[in-house]
């Protein structure tokens, strides 16, 4: 599982975020709090607080997810 901090804050970036992550074949989820939505989802994803930097967790080992997803990954949050 892995498990990383993102910042998602534009209309543009969600529909970005979403297309890349409804390509792999994973189950993944965005935490806020006590909320959890389907990460893939684009209604689920505007349902949260896109002002700062929200866990994605992927139920998979393989890092290379990540390479797709770099521009969102925030360091050290």
């Amino acid at each position: 599982m892995i498990t990383v901090k993102i910042l998602i804050d534009s209309a543009e970036k969600v529909k970005k975020f979403s297309a890349i992550l409804s390509k792999e074949n994973v189950e993944c989820e965005l935490i806020e709090g006590f909320r959890i939505v389907d990460a893939k989802s684009v209604m689920g994803i505007f349902s949260m607080d896109l002002s700062k930097p929200i866990q994605l967790k992927i139920h998979s080992d393989n890092r290379e997810i990540l390479d797709h997803l770099k521009e969102f990954v925030v360091a050290g949050a």
